[in-house]
């Protein structure tokens, strides 16, 4: 059997090489990696699987009814059109809501009124971004639309940040975190761990895996380690290890019980404080009770996160006695409340005063994206312009739901009262909000309203089935793109692996090409392409790359002997960073907060409706709160390992930790064996939002009263006896809550909620397969 060459290529867990081999797409791991993810084994299966899209579909109710709400949605059937047939009948669409060249001939922009959803993750090419595509598309056609700003990740953390400290994305791809930590730091306190599962993706790419290796180094060097998490396999095993386990959500009052002891002992560093911050005399008042009457001692926080007076003492007293940095993961503030964690501890390591010193000091999001404290890029990476927004509307990522459901009403953000508009068109590319947004089903009551839904996917999903039009989309194996990722040293030539699918009439598109085939109907297609294809753009974007490594003496191929699988190493960042110029000079380099000072008080957060300082405020769902009473379970619904959010569910790698199809839900041997529960039951979890089944799986590595059930199985809601509307795949969203985090960042609080869990005792129904979504029938019949 004649075997093709292996051809380069690159995802978001990392770069690879693949060949068809006896039908089989064959990969090889970068050669420059030295701890290749396990997630390149899902990739295959994206090629064939029978959950892939073939044709574009048209929902039935849409087709014969038109626009309009349409409670239907996500159970109706859908039929399959030719190519031409479905983009005239979405053109025809697009333009009766104003979209066109005139944009509306001078009135009130269009766009006003569409919603632009992407989520960024459909590939790690620069090109094919499904997010820049669409969002290029909806500014060229409806001249802007309503964006989303932050993201689900860390919405109230990097709105904290950005207030206190700066970007937070800057300030931490900026620092090289990962090479002092190997070779500087004394002790780190991590709080949410260091999970190598999050540590293996970023986005655009991760061509070099450095966590396991470094922390080993670090460790051998001496370097003391403290995971602070409920789940023990947050951090792996490693010399120098202490584990504590809080309740879930109470990381605040910890710190604070840390914070009261360095006070108390006298080893606050006042002299950096005065330098390097501004209000923490108003936070000393609350720390010490002077403010409401409450010392935060170590025994106050003790009964509030069950962690020993002694110890959180004992760590207070470490982390002064050493070149200590203080961690905090983007799990702590996916939370109700999850600003206060993240401000807490940049106040933490301030009072340490070790932020000037390598491998000590703070930082936010180590630990939760790979390529976050790499060394910085010196030169720039290809980007796609997505052109001018002209309207001036945006919500935070996580209020789609409030959005869509409640046009006309206020909401804060940022201390700022903001109305949600009136949407009418939905367009979304590259992403499954069914899977990363919560309470499923107010989403799907949200869904309900807009007169148009239109989405890109190259898989059906629970998503694609609440669309009116459905775009079949390439995968990223059948383009050609290149591939890089900010903090990621190489810059990779993406070959196509496989030849696509279907033909011109019936197979799937890229997106660039469907935005270029509406665009030519609607009258804009020269704005849109600027009469370029696909290899052209990719050519135009190469070039300031290029550019700039020729002008550092380097040498660098011309795009068409790169694209012919070449790998460029990109250089590093020499120059320090912008946490190093500000605490050489902090006058000079000051930060971007209103006071050019890290802000231990902040006017803004207080005239948002906050303290003014980092505080406790407990959350409506942890287990110290009533209603723990009625649902006594803390479910911590996490990333998952064996994938990538809900990309590839149907990848090996992810099946293999499947029971019978379905998500694994961990538990305390404790908990199993109060519940009756053993390896490999299905149980229930549910609360007042919904209910989902799970195989149960018990596990030393989660703290009494948690269960733990990761994120991504694709939603599948079956209407049960006795249980009424569950997903029967395992996907947590059907019970988590969409309410934000504060009124000051309406961020994602999904990774936290309280539910009940018992032993399924009906019938077991079985998991919906994904090779179900894809087919034009309705879904699940019985909602």
């Amino acid at each position: 059997m004649t075997i093709e060459r292996f051809r380069q290529h690159s995802s978001h867990w990392g770069a690879f090489s693949a060949c068809m081999r006896d039908g089989r797409l064959e990969l090889k791991p970068f050669d420059q990696d030295p701890d290749p993810s396990p997630l390149l084994a899902n990739i295959p299966a994206a090629i064939d699987h029978p959950a892939r899209l073939k044709k574009p579909l048209v929902r039935r109710g849409w087709l014969q009814d038109g626009p309009g709400p349409d409670a239907r949605r996500g159970s109706e059937g859908y039929v399959a059109m030719e190519w031409n047939e479905a983009l005239d009948l979405a053109a025809s669409e697009l333009r009766r809501l104003g979209a066109g060249p005139d944009h509306g001939e001078g009135g009130p922009l269009p766009g006003a009124h569409v919603f632009g959803g992407s989520y960024g993750w459909s590939s790690a090419g620069r090109f094919h971004h499904a997010q820049s595509q669409v969002h290029r598309f909806l500014n060229t056609a409806f001249g802007g639309y309503v964006r989303s700003v932050d993201t689900y990740s860390t919405g109230a953390g990097s709105v904290i940040l950005s207030l206190v400290w700066g970007n937070s994305s800057v300030l931490t791809r900026d620092h090289p975190y990962w090479s002092e930590l190997r070779d500087d730091t004394e002790l780190l306190i991590s709080f949410g761990g260091l999970p190598l599962r999050n540590l293996a993706v970023s986005s655009g790419g991760n061509s070099q895996h450095v966590a396991r290796s470094v922390i080993a180094a670090a460790a051998e060097r001496g370097c003391e380690f403290v995971s602070i998490s409920p789940l023990a396999d947050d951090m792996a095993d490693v010399a120098n290890l202490t584990r504590l386990a809080p309740r879930p959500a109470t990381d605040t009052a910890l710190m604070l019980g840390m914070a009261n002891r360095l006070h108390t002992t006298g080893r606050v560093d006042r002299a950096y404080l005065k330098r390097y911050t501004t209000g923490y005399d108003r936070f000393e008042a609350y720390l010490t009770g002077e403010e409401d009457g409450i010392a935060k001692t170590p025994e106050w926080a003790a009964a509030i996160c069950g962690v020993p007076a002694e110890a959180i003492a004992d760590l207070a007293d470490r982390a002064a006695a050493k070149r200590t940095l203080i961690s905090v993961t983007y799990s702590l503030q996916r939370s109700e409340n999850g600003e206060q964690p993240v401000w807490m501890g940049l106040t933490l390591a301030a009072m340490l005063g070790q932020g000037g010193l390598p491998g000590a000091g703070f930082c936010y999001g180590f630990g939760s994206i790979g390529n976050i404290g790499k060394d910085k890029l010196a030169v720039p990476l290809p980007t796609l312009p997505q052109g001018r927004n002209g309207v001036d509307d945006f919500i935070p990522v996580a209020r789609i739901s409030e959005l869509l459901l409640n046009p006309g009403k206020s909401y804060t953000y940022k201390g700022e009262t903001r109305t949600y508009a009136d949407i009418r068109l939905v367009y979304w590319a590259g992403g499954n909000p069914f899977h990363h947004h919560q309470d499923l089903s107010k989403l799907r009551a949200a869904f309900a309203r807009p007169e148009t839904i239109i989405m890109h996917d190259s898989v059906a999903t629970a998503s694609t089935r609440h669309a009116d039009i459905v775009f079949p989309a390439t995968i990223t194996a059948e383009r050609e793109d290149i591939g890089a990722s900010g903090n990621d040293p190489f810059l990779f030539a993406m070959e196509p692996l496989v030849e696509r699918r279907g033909d011109e009439t019936s197979g799937p598109r890229d997106d660039y090409d469907i935005f270029c085939s509406l665009a030519e109907r609607l009258g804009c297609a020269p704005a849109f392409s600027e009469g370029r294809d696909a290899v052209e753009w990719m050519r135009e974007m190469y070039e300031p790359t290029r550019t700039a490594l020729v002008e550092r003496g380097m040498e660098a191929p011309d795009f068409d002997t790169f694209r012919q699988g070449g790998i460029v190493a990109l250089p590093l960042r020499e120059e320090e960073g912008i946490i190093r110029r500000f605490h050489r000079d902090p006058v000079a380099h000051p930060l971007p907060t209103p006071s050019g000072r890290i802000e231990i008080w902040s006017d803004v957060v207080a005239k948002a409706g906050l303290p003014g300082h980092p505080a406790w405020l407990p959350p409506r769902e942890w287990l110290g709160a009533d209603l723990a009473a009625k649902h006594p379970f803390q479910l911590v619904a996490n990333q998952p390992a064996r994938r990538l959010h809900s990309q590839l569910d149907f990848g090996d790698t992810s099946m293999s930790g499947k029971t019978a199809g379905r998500e694994p839900a961990r538990l305390n041997p404790q908990d199993a064996a109060g519940l009756g529960v053993a390896d490999g039951d299905v149980i229930r979890l549910w609360n007042d939002r919904g209910s989902v089944l799970a195989a149960a799986e018990v596990s030393d590595a989660i703290a009494p009263g948690i269960v733990q059930l990761s994120t991504g199985a694709w939603y599948a809601p079956v209407e049960l006896p006795g249980a009424g509307l569950t997903c029967v795949n395992g996907n947590p969203n059907a019970v988590t809550s969409d309410g934000g985090a504060s009124s000051l960042s309406q961020g994602c609080a999904g990774q936290l909620a309280l539910v009940s869990v018992e032993k399924w005792t009906g019938d077991v129904p079985p998991a919906v397969p994904h090779a179900a979504f894809a087919t034009t029938d309705g879904l699940l019949r019985s909602r």
